[in-house]
């Protein structure tokens, strides 16, 4: 059975939720007996985030699916690639910086994303593939965990969920933003959980 790491984000700026790890609490409401699914909840914070990241890899997990809240999506976007590029939303992209002087411009996500992607949607979950996690601490998390995975020498492989906000979010609010439901977010995670189960089985015949 594949070991996974799961990560969420605490809340920050306005939202006194983050839907990410609201989706990851009740994903593991329902968890399957014997997935090996360990969960982390993350500041907000670059630093604090690298110093956790580093922790958490140690124990060289199979995969790791890092989620965030996107306020404005109306999709889950499964991200591809991580760029070696850091700022904040209030600097001038000018003041933007390399996340490390030894990394490469961008790193590629070897996971079968179009896939999930297409059992997202047949699934009835609306899903999409990006190719650029923005510039923030989401695309840096991404960024980080494939640096360090590589300077350490792991085998992990990763990628980032991007999640819309919750319905909950903005059920109160007076003006329209696109969210997604808990749950739906949350039967995702299951898919994609499932789908690695999949692949370990095709790599393993004596799993299948």
């Amino acid at each position: 059975m594949a070991s996974i790491l799961i990560t969420a984000f605490e809340p920050y700026d306005q939202w006194v939720e983050n839907s990410s790890w609201l989706a990851l609490v009740d994903f593991t409401r329902d968890l399957k007996a014997g997935q090996e699914v360990t969960t982390r909840l993350y500041p907000v914070s670059f630093d604090e985030v690298c110093q956790r990241l580093k922790k958490d890899l140690a124990a060289n997990f199979d995969y790791v699916l890092h989620l965030g809240q996107a306020p404005g999506l109306s999709t889950i976007r499964l991200e591809a690639i991580g760029v070696n590029v850091g700022g904040s939303s209030h600097e001038p992209g000018e003041r933007y910086h390399k996340l490390v002087d030894d990394g490469p411009a961008a790193y590629h996500s070897a996971l079968p994303l179009a896939d999930w992607v297409g059992q997202l949607r047949e699934a009835g979950v609306p899903a999409s593939v990006s190719f650029h996690a923005g510039t923030l601490l989401c695309n840096a998390t991404l960024y980080m965990t494939h640096y360090l995975v590589q300077k350490m020498s792991l085998k992990t492989q990763a990628t980032f969920l991007h999640l819309p906000l919750a319905t909950r979010q903005v059920a109160t609010r007076n003006k329209e933003i696109a969210s997604l439901p808990i749950a739906t977010s949350a039967a995702a995670l299951h898919l994609i959980v499932g789908a690695i189960a999949k692949l370990e089985r095709q790599y393993d015949p004596k799993l299948a």
